[in-house]
């Protein structure tokens, strides 16, 4: 198109000035009749130069000046580009206006914000759950308007893999739960659901849970306590009865040990309010537990070593660090063969610290990592039996380093062992 215009225009201004030459000569003056020709061109082309620009200025959605030659085309061009871009604009227009219709049909919020963190839209289910108004909202920060700390701790962490759930700022009773979504250049997209109904429903199972666990103490410890007492007195005992009243009395204490670590886990889920917050030397608890984990072992012989690399100290509660850190040392002793080595380390990097327990022994298979931390889960169902465990430890675990601001990491390879790691962050340090 360019080469076409260049010869157009090229072949229309030696044309123009060949007719001046000819007539310049046929009355004498052939340069005057070339500086004529030359300005009258160029008078032509200031012209539509001027024409085009008034085009441009007022009316650029009318039809372009009518013109011949080179400047036709070139109006054409432009005005068929517009046309164009036109219809691709009321295109584009339609689909925002289908998207932002059915996100208003919603009954989720959907709020999109942008990457200093200002509102930029949303719906109207946002409208309702979370108290927002157009236009008056529109621009400020979220944390002028969702102000809950929790919030603010979640929006500004950065991690998102998890939802949140908190009370609604227009209405306590009424929970809502939050997911961020990341999109674009640093913009974030906040989706809002109503969970009330699910979360009573979860209150509800853990109020069972901890109600029955707590009335079921009483008379199982009456239960124990008898058989305590039955099995003591053995020489006015029958025989036959005797093998019953130590199996009765096994399976009676592991129950006692289920409803402890279910009022645990109960208290773990269920307490918001947390007692006061002290500097908990891991370092020194260590040997404690290693000691402890010696005696569980018993004749199985095995070996515990502790690995402490750092001396700091958690910002958190004591009971339930030591609850967690028991937990992992004795899970490895229970699932290690005997004569097994089981390794404690307490480490420290930029990112925070590391508790890790590492045990040799038969290792847990890839797709049963991920449900290690579920409430009553177990690789293999026969262990039950043999190992006495209730199914809890890790469940406990996930808990405690949770409210730890913590979080577990779980790494196995089967025949070669498998190492349980604390991960706590740097603000936790002390």
């Amino acid at each position: 198109m360019e080469t076409n215009w260049f010869r157009a225009i090229t072949g229309r201004l030696f044309w123009l000035l060949l007719a001046c030459l000819l007539v310049g000569w046929a009355l004498g003056e052939p340069a005057w009749a070339l500086v004529l020709g030359l300005a009258g061109y160029l008078g032509w082309m200031l012209r539509q130069l001027q024409r085009f620009q008034h085009w441009l200025q007022t009316r650029p959605s009318d039809p372009p000046p009518e013109t011949a030659g080179m400047w036709g085309e070139i109006f054409d061009g432009i005005y068929r580009m517009q046309r164009r871009d036109k219809r691709l604009r009321a295109r584009m227009q339609g689909v925002i206006e289908r998207i932002q219709a059915s996100t208003a049909a919603l009954s989720d919020g959907v709020v999109m914000i942008d990457k200093d963190g200002h509102l930029e839209w949303w719906n109207h289910a946002a409208e309702s759950l979370l108290g927002l108004r157009a236009p008056d909202d529109s621009g400020q920060h979220v944390h002028n308007l969702l102000r809950d700390p929790r919030f603010v701790d979640y929006f500004d962490s950065g991690r998102y893999g998890d939802p949140l759930d908190i009370p609604s700022p227009l209405n306590i009773s009424t929970w809502l739960q939050y997911n961020i979504t990341r999109y674009g250049n640093g913009e974030r997209l906040l989706l809002v659901r109503d969970v009330t109904r699910l979360h009573n429903l979860e209150q509800m199972r853990k109020d069972f849970v901890a109600n029955v666990s707590h009335e079921l103490r009483t008379p199982l410890t009456v239960v124990v306590g008898y058989l305590e007492t039955m099995i003591d007195s053995e020489e006015v005992i029958e025989p036959r009865w005797r093998r019953p009243l130590h199996q009765m009395q096994q399976q009676a204490r592991r129950m006692q040990s289920l409803l402890n670590d279910l009022l645990m886990l109960s208290r773990l889920e269920t307490s918001e309010a947390r007692g006061e917050e002290k500097p908990v030397d891991i370092a020194l608890m260590l040997p404690g537990i290693r000691q402890d984990a010696l005696a569980f072992s018993g004749e199985r012989q095995h070996s515990i070593s502790i690995d402490c690399a750092t001396q700091a100290r958690i910002r958190g509660l004591e009971s339930e660090l030591r609850s967690a850190v028991s937990n992992l040392v004795f899970n490895a002793v229970k699932y290690t063969q005997d004569g097994g080595e089981i390794r404690i380390s307490w480490t420290q990097d930029d990112r925070g610290a590391r508790l890790s327990v590492t045990d040799n022994g038969p290792g847990i298979a890839p797709e049963h990592l991920h449900r290690l931390t579920e409430r009553f889960y177990r690789v293999d169902s026969s262990r039950n039996s043999t190992t006495g465990g209730t199914g809890l430890g890790l469940a406990i675990v996930k808990h405690v380093l949770m409210r730890h601001k913590g979080e577990l990491q779980i790494t196995s390879t089967l025949g070669a062992g498998s190492t349980f790691t604390c991960v706590f962050p740097a603000e936790r340090l002390i």
